[in-house]
């Protein structure tokens, strides 16, 4: 579906330590169509600490971000986060004072999110936490070698 936009970015998407960084890392999920969730959220900027508000799509165990919400097949995501290098997800009101705020850590990195609502909060919370449960567990499983044979 072409809705008429295109989203415009540089040849580099800015990143935290566990967040991919060009077009063939996107694993070939298709972030353009069936999003097991998608919505509005604000996070901070990587680099100047300024509140944006940014479309964000989970799918095939990546976090995606846009600057809107019309996401084709041609646009090119902010930013990515892979999932399987989420260790958790919690809420964050007390850390940052905001409410409906939550919180994404990586093993080298935190980065913060504002949702519109409690419900919102909690759903992003709940998919994110399912997403990192189901793709460390595939992860898991993929690299258990057989070690009943010499």
């Amino acid at each position: 579906v072409d809705c008429g936009c295109r989203d415009k970015m540089q040849a580099w998407i800015p990143s935290l330590s566990g967040f991919v960084k060009g077009k063939s890392d996107y694993g070939g999920v298709e972030f353009w169509h069936s999003a097991e969730r998608s919505g509005w959220l604000t996070k901070q900027g990587d680099f100047i600490k300024t509140w944006r508000r940014r479309w964000f799509v989970l799918k095939g165990g990546k976090i995606f971000w846009f600057l809107n919400d019309c996401v084709t097949q041609e646009s090119v995501p902010r930013g990515v986060i892979d999932v399987n290098k989420c260790l958790s997800i919690k809420g964050a009101e007390d850390t940052i004072n905001k409410p409906f705020a939550f919180e994404i850590s990586t093993q080298n990195d935190s980065m913060y999110f504002i949702a519109e609502s409690e419900k919102e909060k909690e759903d992003w919370i709940n998919s994110v936490g399912r997403a990192i449960v189901k793709h460390s567990r595939s992860l898991l499983e993929h690299d258990r070698g057989d070690y009943t044979t010499a």
